[in-house]
């Protein structure tokens, strides 16, 4: 099992990034709250990952912490919710904001985010309760961190819908959201961000 990387970050695109260790470049997944943590390309990153098997693939995920790794961990236990659909709750909401919808049964706030009805919920509620409550309780509060910009696509606008389509959003939705904010945004990262933001808000 690989639990932690440490090496030169080569590339970011969400949801996607390459990490290069003593020469061998290891490609990992990570949701968006990892990305906001990454710093440049070409400086150094540690990361916590997490080596999931499926029959047709080995795919190694990425996350800035461990608590955000244990919850991904957790999440994919659940009966109905895949890699995919953690990544997405991730990227939609940070990890405290996810244990208040769980000790709230704030069901509505959950079915904001992509690929989750109202069912994929409630299960997700009954079954994290437990674990949500073991996990504040043993919690130590995390360090901030600088929040380093996406390394420069081309098109942010363009890179931002592609992010918000690989977390399960329809690609006509991922534009209507993305049209509403960019022309407030510098970069693919501001504009994921509010994106996002205005989609669990409405």
């Amino acid at each position: 099992m690989i639990g932690r990387l440490r090496g030169v970050l080569v590339l970011k695109q969400p949801p996607q990034l390459m990490v290069e260790v003593n020469g061998v470049g290891y490609e990992l997944e990570a949701p968006l709250s990892t990305f906001y943590e990454l710093p440049q390309t070409g400086d150094e990153v540690i990361l916590h990952t997490h080596l999931h098997v499926r029959e047709d693939a080995h795919v190694l995920f990425a996350f800035a912490s461990p608590d955000e790794r244990a919850l991904f961990r957790s999440l994919i236990r659940v009966s109905g919710v895949g890699a995919k659909m953690a990544l997405a709750i991730l990227s939609g909401m940070s990890a405290e904001a996810f244990h208040r919808c769980v000790m709230d049964n704030d069901i509505t706030t959950l079915t904001r985010l992509p690929g989750i009805g109202r069912k994929t919920a409630e299960r997700l509620i009954i079954e994290m309760r437990d674990k949500v409550t073991a996990q504040i309780q043993g919690q130590v509060a995390p360090g901030g961190g600088s929040v380093a910009p996406l390394s420069g696509p081309a098109d942010p606008a363009g890179d931002a819908v592609a992010a918000l389509v690989s977390l399960g959003y329809k690609p006509q939705e991922a534009s209507r959201l993305v049209s509403k904010v960019e022309k407030e945004c510098d970069s693919s990262e501001e504009m994921i961000r509010r994106a996002l933001k205005a989609t669990l808000k409405n």
